[in-house]
């Protein structure tokens, strides 16, 4: 019986063994196939056939690209300086926004951002399988399932079209191997944070209760181990497939020691922080309004990662220790905590709930407003108005809310961890940008620090803090993005190509 069943797996093992290799070699020979017909494919249309300088194109992997949000600036604004850059350029973005046209994501990306792209050299490839990276069908092993998903969507992605370099800006590592390997091209990433971290593998050794490692399995020993098992097979993988990149960009210093201690590439890795909008923000600045009354702004969709449960208890230990230094009720009726942001789904709208039963449970609630799916015109307004700005997410991979705070002209108080920590809320000159603490003791009393300064004081850390952040404007990032692009990938693999002065 024993033997009978070694001789059934061992057949189906040979079975799935020569499926594979017949799936691989029939991948190879289509996507021979498909990269000499990628080759002539804009030649018809686009009048860039000059010997000396033939076009080239490079594939931007962007499922979610009419988002609006921050990556999609990051995708945009990266389309515009190669394109700027290189005028035989022509840039295919992978989507699975399939009701968009080319005019709709066009005409997005200038209108929300105020890029203009040439409608010529910026075309797209539609993908239908984006349902399988999305987490709702992943209740279980969400990473690996998403990964997984991602892979069939980079074999459609490459069967519809093949670039002269890939590159992937959101975070799907797992389909740098299927370019890499059955394409022969060159890949490239630009990473906002890794897919899991080492601080991830901590949290769960430590036993660690976060919004990515619940209650019920950081209670439990063998939940814990199991789940580290899995945590550390997936990193494994994950290592594995962005070794392939030859160009990896990254948006802070703390993704880049991430990425080095998981990926082991730091001679190709460089730090290129994201494009932020702060001239907008530096027109809103008044210090007569910043320090009229005491408006705390929090700018952050309500996901759980954002922790806004810690600026509502770090608020009422703040007006506790007013109250205790004898401050004038009138002055403590100014003290407001304004939380801006945006409701995705029923389940944000459901943290909101639980944030003003919270408020109220604390007796904070006339202190507390809840300012929903703003219009960027409101927040302006609003930060104009506020004289501190509070971020209070652990381990935020950059954070272009506190740029955001900074450059309109708050005193900002963040988390002190990651890309705040290491990038952002750093001394510039000599002289202090902001504030950073780690709980909500430490956030009540940086609030009563900056609460007790004086005008002229809270002053000097504004002007230090939009002096710092112009560093993180729109011009520094197509600068160094393009950069980053020659050193990795122009100057070595693009070959008989000018680049414009």
């Amino acid at each position: 019986m024993f033997s009978q069943f070694v001789n059934i797996l061992s057949t189906l093992m040979i079975f799935l063994f020569i499926t594979i290799v017949l799936l691989v070699t029939f991948l190879k020979f289509y996507t021979i196939l498909v990269k000499n017909l990628s080759c002539k494919k804009y030649s018809k249309n686009i009048n860039l056939t000059d010997d000396k300088n033939p076009y080239f194109t490079i594939g931007f992997f962007h499922p979610f690209c009419n988002s609006g949000g921050g990556g999609e600036r990051v995708l945009w604004s990266a389309i515009k300086a190669l394109q700027d850059s290189y005028p035989n350029c022509v840039c295919v973005v992978y989507t699975g926004d399939t009701n968009a046209s080319s005019e709709d994501f066009i005409k997005k990306a200038n209108e929300r951002f105020k890029i203009e792209l040439s409608a010529v050299r910026t075309q797209f490839v539609y993908l239908r399988l984006r349902f399988l990276v999305l987490d709702k069908y992943y209740p279980m092993f969400t990473l690996l399932g998403q990964s997984l998903g991602s892979v069939i969507l980079g074999i459609e992605a490459l069967l519809k079209f093949v670039p002269d370099v890939y590159f992937e800006t959101t975070g799907y590592a797992f389909t740098y191997p299927i370019f890499h390997y059955l394409a022969k091209i060159k890949v490239c990433c630009y990473t906002h944070y890794p897919t899991i971290s080492t601080d991830m593998l901590e949290n769960i050794q430590r036993k660690i209760s976060t919004y990515n490692n619940r209650r019920s399995i950081s209670q439990s020993p063998f939940l814990t181990n199991l789940k580290l098992i899995y945590y550390k097979f997936f990193s494994k993988i994950y290592s594995i497939c962005g070794r392939c990149s030859d160009c990896v960009m990254v948006n802070s210093s703390w993704t880049k020691g991430h990425i080095n201690d998981l990926w082991t590439l730091a001679y190709r890795t460089k730090v290129v922080y994201p494009p932020c909008d702060v001239e907008k923000f530096f027109t809103v600045f008044n210090d007569e309004k910043h320090d009229k009354d005491f408006y705390i702004s929090s700018v952050a969709q309500f996901r759980p990662e954002k922790n806004h449960q810690l600026q509502i208890k770090a608020l009422h230990k703040f007006l506790l220790k007013l109250k205790n230094l004898e401050t004038r009720e009138e002055d403590v009726k100014k003290v407001k905590l304004m939380l801006i942001g945006s409701c995705r789904d029923k389940d944000d709208e459901s943290r909101v709930e639980n944030l003003k039963h919270l408020a109220k449970e604390l007796k904070v609630d006339d202190h507390v407003e809840f300012k929903l799916n703003f219009s960027f015109e409101n927040l302006l307004i609003h930060l104009s108005e506020s004289a501190v700005g509070i971020h209070s997410m652990i381990d935020e991979h950059f954070g272009i809310g506190v740029v955001e705070c900074m450059a309109a002209g708050t005193v900002i108080l963040s988390h002190n961890s990651a890309g705040p920590k290491m990038d952002i809320v750093v001394p510039y000159k000599g002289e202090k940008t902001g504030f950073l603490a780690e709980d909500e003791d430490g956030y009540a009393e940086c609030l009563l620090q900056i609460y007790q300064m004086s005008s002229t004081k809270r002053n000097q850390i504004r002007e230090a803090a939009r002096e710092h952040v112009k560093k993180f404007s729109q011009q520094k990032f197509e600068q160094n993005f393009v950069d980053a692009f020659n050193d990795l990938v122009y100057d070595r693999y693009i070959k008989n190509t000018k680049k414009c002065d």
